[in-house]
């Protein structure tokens, strides 16, 4: 169920699984490169950002669609720095992270990667159920509860192999690309007015909370630490030549999927411009709603099909790319790696809740909200993710002759700002508003205490890596280094405990004890009797098969004391992990040797799980001998 890591390979299932080498030169070569960016782009086209997409263009029509470009570009630069980062130096953002800031700032940045995956989790969990309510009219709540079930379409997914994840990833993103181009050739827009929307303006407040929301919908902090840890699926020569090959490759992939996510995401914007904003619905903010108008407004009945297919296959794209996101995140920061089924439900769980609580308290109207809320919380997360990852690209010691150029520093530092900003400004505006109301004194030292501590933190680890360079550090391995086998020591078990069926495979079971002990070890024999009467009576049965047993038990005892060996034997009555157990704790033996059917699924379930039941108990060396 959990563990902790051996090694210190990113999602290392299907690290370097990708054999660049073995294409063959030109364009199957090149195209071997593509694929991780396309997992990427996914989060930039989830719902969150149809949320903010349709709220920006219904109440403000063109005028936001710079922002969009704006977010493009800054995610293109952010995105290749993140490549860049996994290729030269192997390291995801986590990782990166964990080797040089100090554990408690690192266990803070893992809180808040969580929360952000959670707030993508949670905008993938509202579209879909919108699309399948769309769709087939099965309420929200209920559509809700049942996309925890798509918690195992990623495990199917993984077992197919990282290439056939990212085909399947590209034809869902296909669909939503397909879907709008139609819907958009539907709504002929007038290209003229659309260009008049690229020129930088912010009409109103509610505007910039939307731009606000429209960044963290496209710039993505969980997309930093994926990108990050996908390139190094692909298996690349480490030499200089193959690593430039790599990032150049790289960066071309880049520039095409986020290209694809910005015109789905621009054509969004623009389909709710011409549709809604030019016939004076300026208040259609909501998924539904608009879903609902198309029909009429666009004089056709496939239109709001498109729509509810293209937000179920875009929700479900991204779910995929969040559970990984969360793998990445859990695996680089804490060094654990729990079961992917567990990993995806917890990620799920973490999002439906909040989502079935708003739906059964606030009612169905208050989704779209929830949806443009999760995409501020993602804005607000940002810079936790950029400013280290600047530091990293930018450090000459460990990126070499990789290190990105001055203008490139520059222009990352200045979005981050911009960005940094923006959230300052956001929350200020919120907060002031908030605070001119009379009362809620507890929550208003909340909030100050709160901004304190985001401030201050930022603040930390945009300084820290300078002042921390000479520092020793911290491993993202699960090994101390290597310092000889001289305190070798073998044991020597002086009691050893062999459980017996009394069925064909007692002599391999005994056989394998013998093995283990020495010429002055002790031998314990254990059965325990499961019979209807043993299980009501306890030792005070006394049927046919607590009779036949015993005698049995006696038998083997006396004919190993015959050989010379030192054996006893005793038996147990009714639970067989706990008699067990008992036994050998009260007879202080020093080692178990056990039997084992490798039973799995149905039949676990029907003749139950001795050996787990028991190994949790016990502290001694067990023996686990497939028969």
């Amino acid at each position: 169920m959990m563990s902790k890591l051996q090694g210190d390979q990113s999602l290392s299932e299907v690290h370097g699984s990708v054999d660049i080498g073995k294409k063959a030169l030109g364009w199957r070569r090149i195209l071997a490169f593509f694929g991780p960016a396309y997992l990427v782009s996914v989060g930039y086209m989830d719902p969150g950002n149809w949320a903010t997409d349709l709220a920006g263009g219904s109440h403000f029509g063109y005028s936001l669609l710079w922002v969009l470009l704006m977010s493009n570009i800054m995610a293109l630069l952010l995105q290749s720095l993140s490549a860049r980062l996994g290729i030269v130096r192997g390291r995801d953002l986590a990782q990166a992270n964990r080797e040089t800031y100090p554990k408690p700032i690192n266990f803070i940045l893992y809180l808040l990667a969580e929360v952000a995956i959670a707030a993508t989790d949670l905008a993938e969990v509202l579209g879909m159920a919108i699309g399948i309510n769309l769709l087939t009219g099965l309420p929200l709540i209920w559509g809700v509860a049942i996309t925890v079930f798509d918690t195992f379409l990623l495990l199917f997914l993984q077992r197919l192999g990282i290439r056939k994840m990212e085909a399947f990833i590209i034809g869902l993103v296909a669909i939503v690309g397909l879907s709008f181009l139609v819907e958009i050739l539907m709504a002929k827009p007038k290209l003229g007015e659309i260009a008049t929307g690229f020129v930088p303006t912010i009409p109103s407040e509610q505007a910039l909370y939307i731009a606000i929301g429209i960044i963290g919908a496209t710039v993505m902090p969980h997309n930093l630490y994926l990108h990050s840890a996908l390139v190094q699926t692909r298996k690349i020569t480490k030499t200089r030549e193959g690593i430039q090959q790599a990032l150049k490759w790289s960066f071309v992939d880049s520039a095409i999927a986020l290209n694809v996510a910005f015109l789905v995401n621009a054509s969004i914007l623009i389909l709710a411009a011409t549709t809604f904003f030019k016939q004076g619905l300026v208040e259609v903010a909501e998924i539904k709603e608009a879903h609902q108008l198309l029909s009429g407004l666009l004089g056709s009945e496939i239109a709001p099909i498109l729509f509810a297919v293209a937000l179920i296959a875009a929700g479900q794209s991204s779910t995929v790319t969040g559970t990984l996101a969360g793998q990445i995140v859990m695996e680089g920061y804490l060094r654990l790696r729990i079961n992917p089924w567990m990993r995806r439900l917890l990620t799920r769980l973490l999002a439906i809740v909040p989502a079935i609580l708003v739906i059964a308290i606030a009612g169905e109207k208050e989704v779209d909200a929830l949806l443009v809320l999760s995409q501020v919380i993602l804005s607000m997360q940002l810079g936790f993710a950029i400013i280290p990852l600047i530091h990293f690209v930018s450090d000459k010691q460990t990126m070499g002759e990789f290190v990105i150029k001055p203008w490139v520093k520059v222009a990352a530092w200045v979005i981050t700002a911009t960005l940094v900003y923006l959230n300052l400004q956001m929350v200020s505006n919120e907060a002031g508003s908030y605070f001119a109301e009379s009362g809620h004194t507890f929550w208003k030292v909340v909030i100050v205490t709160a901004g304190i501590l985001f401030i201050a933190l930022l603040v930390y680890i945009t300084f820290y890596p300078a002042f921390a360079k000479r520092r020793k550090k911290h491993s993202i391995e699960m090994h101390p280094q290597q310092k000889g086998l001289e305190h070798l020591s073998i044991p020597t078990y002086k009691k050893i405990a062999v459980a017996l069926e009394f069925g064909e495979h007692d002599d391999v079971l005994l056989a394998h004890a013998f093995g283990q002990g020495q010429q002055d070890s002790e031998y314990l024999l254990i059965h325990i009797v499961e019979s209807a009467s043993a299980r009501l009576l306890y030792n005070a049965s006394d049927d046919y098969e607590t009779r036949n047993d015993k005698e049995r038990l006696a038998t083997y005892v006396q004919d190993l004391q015959n050989r010379g060996l030192k054996v006893t034997g005793e038996l147990g009555f009714r639970n067989r992990a706990g008699e067990i157990v008992r036994i050998i704790r009260e007879q202080q033996a020093d080692m178990l040797v056990i039997g084992a059917h490798r039973h799995s699924g149905v039949k676990d379930f029907l003749y139950g799980e001795t050996i787990n039941s028991v190994r949790h108990e016990l502290t001694i060396p067990i023996l686990v001998v497939n028969l």
